[in-house]
């Protein structure tokens, strides 16, 4: 679902992903040949704190002449195009699924519009939003029932304030690119993430999205996010704790961080101490997820999987201690499980690969942008 989307005539419109966050940009360029997806190019870049804050661009001469940069530095060939598909904050974004009575596609704008105002916390006029039908597999699966046996129909609906998508806007416009969508991070990571061939309708898996300054929790039904929410663990908070308890600088907390993980945690080591209270508080705010999910909706599909994306789900003995902790299945996310790629056609490893994982869900709404 994209809040911008504009028609296109030519079959042979070439797009690629941009994801914005507050400290970095990612680039992603796909191509299809002969039945096959090709990587065309990739980049990330840093971007110095200050310029972005929370979404919210503070700095766009800087943030445009980075995008510049990373789009020049890509490879290992040039991004051929200007036309871009861009990534939302998750922090800023309301997304949800409304249920309404049955009725056609024009009589549900006004409805949803009603609903929305009800729901989100803030004056509808503030905010862009966008929304679409939900269909199950069967007609039977689409509808709900109520009690007194009418049918409600879910939609998926998403909206946004007003001045983080213009502020966006105005940043990609500065460095040269014709905007041609604007995606929710959720979104475009489920689509890089979820087995379109393998997905089980009747279960529902928990995406966890570590970021630099936040993470992010997607809760889908199938393959259709159901709502999601930020919480403050991130990277930076590991860095930071290892930096106040084991009395090293920035540089060398980095450096424990990469190298040693929390790797052999069931010895309660020094640095697994270190950052012991973010991971138990990351815990309680999966299992918090999962219970108000479980709240909200009745009956609730259970949370079978946990699916890791972003830099931080490479942290070493991550996976074990949470499948511990949480006795769930744990997993690392698998970013190409829906690219048909050839053999020896990766220029990312698969560990440095999860952290593409919604930058390569919006390049691939690129190649896909017709459908």
């Amino acid at each position: 679902m994209n809040l911008l989307k504009k028609k296109i005539a030519s079959f042979e419109t070439k797009i690629f992903g941009l994801d914005l966050s507050d400290l970095s940009v990612k680039v992603f360029q796909l191509e299809r040949e002969n039945n096959f997806d090709k990587m065309r190019a990739f980049y990330s870049i840093d971007i110095p704190s200050g310029n972005i804050d929370d979404g919210l661009i503070i700095n766009q001469e800087k943030v445009a002449e980075i995008l510049k940069e990373a789009i020049k530095k890509a490879g290992p060939q040039k991004i051929n195009t200007n036309k871009v598909i861009c990534s939302l904050p998750e922090s800023k974004v309301f997304l949800r699924i409304i249920n309404i009575p049955k009725m056609s596609q024009k009589e549900a704008k006004e409805a949803v519009k009603w609903e929305m105002e009800v729901n989100i916390p803030l004056p509808i006029e503030d905010v862009y939003f966008d929304w679409q039908f939900i269909e199950g597999e069967k007609e039977e699966e689409t509808f709900t029932k109520k009690l007194d046996g009418s049918s409600r129909q879910p939609i998926l609906t998403v909206a946004i304030p007003k001045n983080v998508v213009d502020g966006i806007m105005e940043v990609l416009e500065k460095a040269g690119l014709e905007v041609y969508g604007l995606e929710v991070e959720s979104i475009a990571s489920a689509r890089s993430l979820m087995d379109e061939k393998n997905i089980d309708f009747k279960s529902a898996s928990l995406i966890v999205d570590f970021g630099a300054q936040r993470s992010s929790f997607i809760i889908m039904e199938g393959d259709i996010p159901f709502f999601t929410v930020s919480v403050p663990f991130s990277s930076e908070g590991i860095n930071e704790a290892i930096t106040q308890n084991m009395k090293v600088d920035r540089k060398e907390a980095e450096k424990i961080k990469v190298n040693n993980g929390i790797a052999g945690w069931e010895e309660d080591n020094a640095i697994f101490s270190s950052v012991k209270p973010l991971l138990e508080n990351l815990v309680n705010e999966i299992e918090k997820t999962i219970d108000f999910y479980s709240g909200m909706k009745k009956p609730s599909m259970e949370v079978k999987q946990i699916i890791l994306c972003g830099g931080g789900s490479n942290l070493k003995g991550l996976v074990e201690y949470l499948n511990k902790r949480l006795k769930r299945e744990i997993m690392i996310g698998n970013p190409w499980v829906n690219l048909k790629l050839e053999k020896n056609k990766k220029f990312l490893s698969q560990e440095d690969s999860v952290r593409y994982s919604t930058v390569i869900g919006l390049a691939l709404g690129g190649i896909n942008y017709e459908n």
